[in-house]
């Protein structure tokens, strides 16, 4: 990062190098940037880099992966807005022609922009009344005016999520998945209508089978056998031949169905693994599990059943339309009398049960967190005897989620009853018309009994075409919650034109890092220089932000503010996975998957080999134990292992750690939660980890850190002290008083 001057040489702000000579080449003489944002999304949301610039003069920006700059000054009608949404920050550029320019960027760029739009209003403001900015208030929202603590950079109320009702248009999204089966999805179309045309049939056959064959019977006339059988066949015919093609079509759009929702659950499944640890951080577990499973069978339904339904039900909609007017116009125009009432009935409803299924999906996702929170917490919550809270939460829980669904039960239950009643009533009506009409010999009975037949079947096409209203709502809702995850932008990004990782030293520097939850900041201005091979120790109080610091170098997080390097390169400039796999990363509560313990320890290279799996294990101290297991390495581990001790998950992860061989080790209370003797047990198998690597260590316990090359003592997020035990004891600082005050600690706790 480079401070960026002003054209009269005052600093201003910070910028990366590459956009800095290039911006000042676009100032004008004594012109001043007043701020700058790095935005990193193009029109089709890939990572490309570009900058757009606030000056005192106007906006100076280079869009996202183009090579040109563009210039719009201060004038009257100009407006600069801001949105997010899904992990996708939006400004436009807009005056009273339109948008004149719009820039995108994932949310870590997000407090810059809020910054450049409050500054572009005071700028624009003081252009158009030449009164001079003022400066505001540093402890006040400069938007809501809401009153910030000392620590907070985001406003809480101006950043808070707004649910948006889910839209209709939201399934017209699913093409994306339904392309590639266009050929399955046209010759089951195709079937449709020819299914649809066979129904047709028999209702055509009504009219000369009661005109020619009835009543000349009823009136004792002759009548050619020949002509009734080959009614009666043609009847058989189309009947055999509408189930052929109906049987076709659902077999084929059936087929087609599952395998856009199976491709809708992977692509959803794939793309949140790529997210990055801060989307999981404001979600639970039970909705996730809720939006790729129940959602997204939701939808598979919708498709597979309702959709081909509603589509039948158009065409015999318009095909018993067209028959209408061939037969008689005017019973036709009769016909359509109840559609205006009908049309305006679905209008008045259909926005209230979008909103109250998408409350209802969200409710109902209470439930299931319930689950997620209590079933993997079993343990926990029979030790403490929990039961009956843990039934309370659930039995409220699903008393509102019965609350909402009773709320919108009374919506469609006077819906659907209110168009069958409309329907009967057109049917009355129509029979009514009739009887007129044939009282005047304006139609033959035949017609007549043809046209009820036909209109019969219109008006129960309407009541059945109504009733897919909740069903698309409810599709509608899943289908949002579900583009929701896919609309989220990973705010750890891939680079475009990733650097290749061959081999690494294991230097990693810290420049000027910076990183905050939220709105509250929790490392500052932290400068640190790692030597390949050597072995560091993060100490401080709890919320210090150790474990921050290592999910940065991890990345886990991308910091807010500076920079991490590896060998010299910004690891920004990696692909995540590529940067991960020299990574190996040994935590506090050692989180083993269902399957056997040589899986587990495979993990990170499920290639590996038997002997190799082994020669972890014995590096990890922990060979001799799963030897004394039924199965030995074919032992199958419990979910989040149980069965085991937590010195023995322990063991097994520093193995799978061990197996990857990593440049770079990354410890965080790896041996806070076992008793002595596992301890030294778990020392053992880390002292064989740490060799020959780049490691940083987080240790409750001061006295683990003794074989580190040096401390780094943390406080407040900042760097405090840097330098070895008998060093930082020499200082009496940060570190002196907190191992005299761990020492202090374990002396009372002997004495007790």
């Amino acid at each position: 990062m480079t401070t960026i001057l002003s054209s009269a040489g005052q600093p201003v702000l910070s910028l990366p190098e590459r956009w800095q000579s290039q911006l000042k080449q676009q100032l004008n003489a004594g012109e001043n940037v007043l701020a700058v944002l790095e935005v990193d999304l193009d029109s089709r949301l890939r990572f490309v880099s570009g900058v757009l610039a606030l000056t005192d003069q106007g906006l100076i920006s280079c869009p996202a992966g183009e090579n040109r700059w563009q210039r719009t000054g201060f004038r009257d009608g100009l407006t600069l807005s801001h949105h997010d949404h899904a992990g996708v920050g939006h400004l436009q550029l807009t005056d009273q022609n339109g948008l004149i320019e719009s820039w995108r960027f994932t949310l870590g760029h997000n407090l810059q922009a809020i910054r450049l739009l409050d500054q572009f209003k005071e700028q624009l403001h003081s252009f158009l009344t030449q009164q001079p900015v003022t400066q505001k208030e540093q402890n006040t929202c400069p938007s809501c005016k809401a009153v910030l603590e000392a620590d907070e950079e985001e406003c809480p109320v101006c950043t808070k999520v707004v649910h948006t009702p889910p839209s209709t248009w939201t399934l017209f999204r699913l093409w994306r998945f339904a392309r590639p089966y266009r050929l399955p999805l046209f010759i089951g179309f195709t079937l449709m209508l020819l299914g649809t045309a066979a129904h047709m049939i028999p209702r055509y056959l009504t009219k000369p089978l009661t005109d020619e064959v009835l009543i000349p019977y009823q009136h004792h006339q002759s009548v050619d056998p020949q002509l009734v059988g080959l009614y009666i066949g043609g009847l058989l015919g189309s009947a055999v031949l509408a189930w052929l093609l109906s049987w076709g079509k659902t077999y084929i759009l059936a087929l087609v169905s599952e395998r856009i929702g199976a491709d809708l659950r992977t692509t959803t499944y794939e793309h949140l693994l790529r997210l990055s640890l801060e989307y999981f951080g404001g979600k639970r577990t039970g909705d996730l599990m809720s939006r790729l499973g129940s959602e997204s069978d939701r939808i598979c339904v919708y498709l597979s059943l309702h959709l081909l339904d509603f589509l039948t039900d158009v065409l015999m909609f318009v095909m018993t339309a067209v028959a209408l007017l061939q037969i008689n116009t005017k019973l036709a125009l009769v016909t359509l009398m109840p559609l205006p009432l009908i049309a305006w009935a679905i209008h008045l409803v259909r926005d209230k049960l979008r909103t109250g299924f998408e409350k209802i999906d969200r409710v109902w996702g209470e439930v299931t967190n319930v689950l997620s929170d209590t079933i993997p917490g079993i343990r926990v919550v029979k030790a403490f005897a929990q039961e009956k809270r843990e039934a309370e939460r659930f039995r409220e829980a699903n008393k509102h989620n019965l609350a909402v669904n009773d709320k919108l039960n009374k919506v469609w239950s006077l819906f659907s009853p209110t168009v069958s009643f409309l329907t009967d009533l057109g049917v009355l009506v129509v029979w009514a018309f009739g009887i007129w009409q044939v009282a005047h010999d304006e139609i033959t009975v035949g017609s007549l009994v043809a046209s009820v037949a036909f209109i019969s079947n219109f008006y129960g096409r309407i009541d059945s075409m109504s009733r897919i209203v909740s069903v698309t709502q409810k599709s509608a809702s899943a289908a949002k919650r579900i583009f929701d995850i896919l609309d989220h932008v990973s705010s750890v990004p891939d680079p475009q034109n990733p650097k290749k990782i061959d081999t690494i030293k294991g230097e990693i520097e810290l420049r000027e890092v910076g990183f905050r939850y939220g709105n509250r900041a929790v490392n500052r201005g932290i400068n640190l220089k790692i030597q390949p091979g050597e072995m560091i120790g993060l100490v401080g109080h709890s919320g210090s932000g150790k474990s921050t610091l290592v999910n940065l170098i991890c990345r886990f997080y991308d910091v807010a503010e500076g920079a991490i390097l590896l060998d010299g390169n910004d690891i920004r400039s990696y692909a995540v996975s590529d940067y991960r796999r020299n990574i190996g990363l040994v935590l506090q509560e050692p989180f083993l998957f269902f399957g056997t313990i040589a899986e587990n320890i495979a993990y990170g290279k499920p290639d590996a080999t038997r002997e190799e799996i082994m020669a972890a294990a014995r590096a990890a101290h922990a060979h001799e134990f799963i030897l004394r297991l039924p199965q030995g390495y074919d032992s199958m581990v419990g979910e989040r292992g149980q069965g085991l001790s937590g010195g023995e998950r322990q063991r097994i992860s520093i193995a799978r750690a061990l197996l990857i061989d990593p440049k770079i080790l990354i410890m965080d209370e790896a041996t806070s939660s076992v008793d002595s003797q596992t301890e030294k047990e778990i020392q053992k198998a880390l002292d064989n980890l740490v060799q020959g690597r780049t490691t940083i260590a987080i240790a409750h316990r001061l006295s683990t850190l003794h074989k580190a090359d040096r401390l780094v003592v943390l406080d407040r997020g900042q760097v405090v002290e840097v330098g070895g035990h008998d060093e930082l004891m020499e200082k009496q600082g940060a570190y002196f008083e907190l191992y005299n005050a761990q020492a202090r600690n374990a002396a009372l706790a002997g004495e007790e």
